[in-house]
């Protein structure tokens, strides 16, 4: 077993072990039952790999380090509700087995909960530890209300694009660097150092999701163009429009009622037209070269490999 699935395994049981109570069963059966539908736990496990990078023994930063993957879980419930999603990670979302009202009840409990976790870190490091995650929290949500926000408007630019990727998924993984380099008592400009890699790397992460929506076949386990049948706003269509002559046409297209296969082939060409594929790619080695050179800098630490290694895979040159 390699040292990330050890870590992995290590967040799993801690999350199984959760003192959560059983009365109101709607409250709390709902969270237990969105915690063990798996994921990567990312969040958790860069904390302590980046904890990792001043201390061996992780203990003490196992408990805090479940606050991440509890307010993330959090954040999925209540987008799933906002985005009517059926489906999570292949199963039922929380508000179709239940209903929406339990649903938001539970995701409010499970913040809650995340704050009860990040109450168990060092008193010393707890004073900042809790400015700095009000912060990203907020920010996770004024990202996720720009999404909603572009949901409405016809041209969104590449700008507000990035900018709102940085906040809805970005700084939680920038914040979960900063956290395990805080709990481990790191200097300041380290944590500063790790928060800037993670938003970098994560900002790459979420573009290279959105090329691979239309680029990475159905080995990925994704409807391929989803988002564009969905017409939804990412990367692809956000930079073709600032790159296209004649954007009017582009955006009727996008927003067309034709039928999916035929508008999917049509935005497709025009995608091909506009190197769509080759802009994508320069700009994830844009943001996730900066990230990589950032953690570089910690080269001289003993466990940075453990780290890049996890960075490697999550970025999808090594499987």
């Amino acid at each position: 077993m390699t040292e990330i699935e050890q870590l992995q395994t290590r967040i799993n049981e801690a999350l199984k072990q959760l003192a959560l109570p059983e009365s109101p069963s709607n409250l709390y059966d709902p969270i237990k039952y969105i915690l063990q539908l798996g994921g990567k736990r990312v969040r958790p496990m860069l904390a302590l790999l980046a904890y990792k990078l001043y201390k061996e023994d992780i203990k003490p930063a196992v408990v805090p380090a479940l606050a991440l993957e509890v307010f993330h879980n959090f954040t999925l419930v209540h987008d799933d509700i906002m985005d009517e999603a059926p489906l999570r990670r292949g199963k039922e979302t929380v508000h179709k087995k239940w209903n929406e009202n339990i649903a938001i009840l539970s995701g409010d409990v499970m913040l809650v909960e995340a704050y009860k976790l990040l109450g168990k870190a060092p008193n010393e490091v707890l004073p900042k530890l809790l400015e700095k995650f009000n912060a990203c929290a907020q920010e996770v949500c004024e990202g996720q209300q720009k999404d909603m926000d572009f949901e409405s408007r016809p041209y969104v630019s590449v700008d507000e694009y990035l900018d709102m990727i940085r906040q809805k998924t970005a700084v939680l993984l920038g914040f979960s660097l900063e956290m395990g380099a805080l709990l481990a008592g790191a200097p300041e400009k380290d944590c500063e150092l790790l928060y800037e890699a993670g938003v970098n790397l994560g900002i790459a992460f979420q573009l290279q999701d959105d090329m691979l929506d239309l680029y990475g076949g159905e080995a990925f386990g994704k409807q391929i163009g989803g988002d564009i049948i969905n017409r939804k706003k990412s990367f692809l269509i956000t930079r073709s429009l600032e790159l296209s002559t004649n954007k009017e046409a582009l955006l009727r297209l996008y927003n067309g009622s034709e039928q999916p296969e035929q508008r999917l082939e049509a935005i497709k060409a025009e995608f091909r037209e506009l190197a769509i594929e080759s802009e994508s790619k320069a700009y994830i080695d844009r943001f996730e070269s900066s990230g990589m050179e950032k953690l570089e800098r910690f080269s001289h630490h003993k466990n940075i490999h453990a780290l890049q290694n996890m960075i490697d895979t999550l970025s999808g040159r090594k499987h």
